[in-house]
């Protein structure tokens, strides 16, 4: 089964959020955070199982830019840099999908490490 693409795709710069939704209408609305610790860039991911680098110290973190690649992609450029993931639709669905999951994960993450996040 082919994963849904989006039909829309909505930057809300205020409360820095990626708004998406897809074909199968799954709608979501992610935080820029969430999707910067979750970069598909090996900078974020390493380049093999166990090299994952826990991003912290992005509560802030904005989107300047969203930048289409072909019709499988998009890259988002981050205010703070970081500009080195290609975000498939697959990619993008499943963080929208398993948001919850990931999140409670990554927050569970940052307390093993010691790491707190800003309020």
């Amino acid at each position: 089964m082919a994963t849904p693409t989006p039909t829309d795709i909505t930057l809300h710069r205020v409360s820095r959020e990626l708004e998406l939704t897809f074909a199968d209408g799954l709608s979501r609305r992610l935080p820029c955070e969430y999707l910067r610790v979750f970069s598909p860039s090996a900078e974020v991911r390493g380049h093999g199982p166990g090299q994952e680098v826990l991003v912290f110290g992005k509560e802030r973190v904005n989107i300047d830019r969203i930048d289409p690649v072909g019709n499988y992609a998009v890259k988002l450029v981050f205010d703070d840099g970081h500009d080195t993931g290609i975000y498939s639709w697959e990619q993008l669905y499943e963080l929208a999908a398993q948001f919850e999951e990931n999140w409670q994960s990554y927050l569970a993450r940052l307390e093993e490490a010691g790491v707190r996040r800003e309020a």
